[in-house]
C-alpha cells in the first residue's frame, strides 16, 4: 500500500495532486504546528494576466498553534468575496462552465474549521478528477504524538501498514531511505516535470492554483498532465 503525509494545503498546485493520486492512502497532517505565510491558507491564480495571489483569512493563527485548532474568519462573507474574484478571473476561461459549480460548492461550504474546509476542498477536486485515494486526518491516526520528523512519518506508515512513502521531491534531504528500509518501508520522492498549457493569450505563468488548471484545460488533459512526474 502506498502513503503520502502532507500539510493541508489551500487549492494547491498540481504537484499537490499529482502526490494525491500515486497513492492509496493520503494523509492530511493537522496535528503538526501551523506555519505563517506559507500555503496552507494561500494560492495564487492568474487575474488579469498576472498571479494574483487569494488568501482565507484567520482567526487568532499562530505558529504556536496545531493546524487543526485554527478557524477561518468570517467565513461566508470572505468566501463570497473570493468566489466573485475567481469568478472575474477566469469566467472567459474555456472550461468556465463545467468547473465554476465545483468552485462554487467548495467556497460556499460553511465549514469554518480550516483543516476541513480543506479536506472538503481537496475531496470535491480528487471526486471531479476521478481519483480513488483514501483522505485520512493525521490526528484521527492512533500515534506517539511526542515524536517529531521523520521518526513520527515513519510511526504513521507503520500504523496504516504501508509498504510505500511516497514525498515531494523537497524533503528529499530531510528523509532516509535507509531509515525507511530498515522498517520495511520503500521511500520515493516524487518529482513534477515542467507543465504548460495555453492560458488565455498570456506567456504562461507556472505553479498556481488547480484552479488555473481545471480552469483551462478537459479532465482528460489533467488526467495526462498529472501523469508528467518522476519517482525518485
Amino acid at each position: 500500500m502506498k502513503v503520502a503525509i502532507m500539510q493541508p494545503y489551500f487549492l494547491p498546485y498540481i504537484g499537490y495532486f499529482q502526490l494525491i493520486n500515486q497513492v492509496d492512502k493520503f494523509i492530511l497532517y493537522d496535528d503538526v504546528n501551523y506555519i505563517n505565510r506559507g500555503w496552507i491558507n494561500r494560492n495564487r491564480i492568474l487575474l488579469n494576466g498576472e498571479a494574483h495571489m487569494i488568501t482565507l483569512a484567520l482567526s487568532g493563527a499562530s505558529q504556536s498553534k496545531l493546524i487543526n485548532q485554527i478557524v477561518i474568519h468570517d467565513g461566508e462573507r470572505q468566501k463570497k468575496k473570493l468566489l466573485k474574484t475567481i469568478r472575474h478571473a477566469y469566467v472567459k476561461a474555456p472550461y468556465y462552465d463545467q468547473v465554476f459549480p465545483l468552485i462554487e460548492e467548495i467556497m460556499l461550504n460553511d465549514e469554518s474549521n480550516l483543516v476541513k474546509f480543506i479536506e472538503f476542498s481537496l475531496k470535491g477536486i480528487a471526486n471531479y478528477l476521478d481519483f480513488n485515494t483514501e483522505f485520512i486526518i493525521s490526528s484521527k491516526i492512533k500515534k506517539d504524538n511526542e515524536l517529531i520528523g521523520q521518526n513520527k512519518i515513519l510511526e504513521i506508515c507503520k500504523e496504516l501498514e504501508a509498504g510505500i512513502y511516497i514525498n515531494p521531491i523537497g524533503g528529499y534531504e530531510l528523509y532516509s531511505k535507509e531509515e525507511f528500509i530498515r522498517e520495511g518501508i520503500e521511500l520515493y520522492f516524487i518529482k513534477a516535470e515542467d507543465i504548460k498549457y495555453k492560458q488565455y493569450k498570456n506567456e504562461f505563468i507556472p505553479n498556481l492554483s488547480i484552479i488555473d488548471i481545471l480552469m483551462f484545460n478537459s479532465k482528460d488533459k489533467i488526467k495526462l498532465l498529472l501523469e508528467k512526474y518522476k519517482l525518485v
